[in-house]
């Protein structure tokens, strides 16, 4: 899985003893992340990278067992950019949802995806994948904020008429999360 690695030592070993470039500090530190995540998911939840050297982008699917959503997959892009842990991964919600945190296009509301924060639970470089992850799946049960939707007319939605809004969020689960 953690062939960056293996290409870090092989760079080291070449016979010319020459380097073929830099490994990024971010690449470094996703060694070890990634690892930390695979070993500390929650249950409902799987990574998938389409490249296993490519440890900067993967697919989260998040697959709740209780609540609004239970039953439904849900596929989240995770991109980490080059200059991580100093700004936080970028991430997009690639399964239509009904949800007040998360947008039509995907956009994510989660407080430490913001690069600062009033309340002070935004990113900083002390924070990991595992919490990013463990941040995500808490979306769909206790990190559930109606106060502070991104997705408004969701939010107002469920203040107006709680069961209508749970009947809708069962119909995008049947119609896009299916598992």
């Amino acid at each position: 899985m953690l062939t960056l690695k293996k290409k870090i030592e092989q760079r080291k070993n070449r016979k010319d003893g020459h380097s073929d470039g830099r490994i990024s500090v971010r690449d470094k530190l996703l060694v070890r992340e990634v690892q930390d995540m695979e070993q500390n998911l929650p249950k409902s939840c799987r990574t998938h990278f389409d490249d296993p050297s490519t440890l900067h982008a993967f697919t989260l699917s998040v697959s709740p067992d209780e609540g609004f959503w239970s039953g439904g997959r849900f596929q989240f892009r995770i991109n980490v950019p080059e200059e991580y842990n100093i700004v936080p991964p970028k991430v997009c919600c690639l399964t239509r949802i009904w949800h007040p945190n998360i947008n039509e296009d995907g956009e994510v509301c989660l407080s430490l995806l913001r690069q600062s924060s009033l309340d002070s639970l935004g990113w900083a470089p002390t924070r990991t994948l595992t919490d990013l992850v463990w941040g995500l799946n808490s979306l769909f049960s206790d990190l559930l904020n109606f106060e502070d939707p991104l997705n408004v007319e969701a939010a107002e939605h469920f203040e107006r008429d709680k069961e209508s809004f749970i009947v809708k969020v069962r119909e995008y689960v049947q119609c896009y999360a299916k598992r």
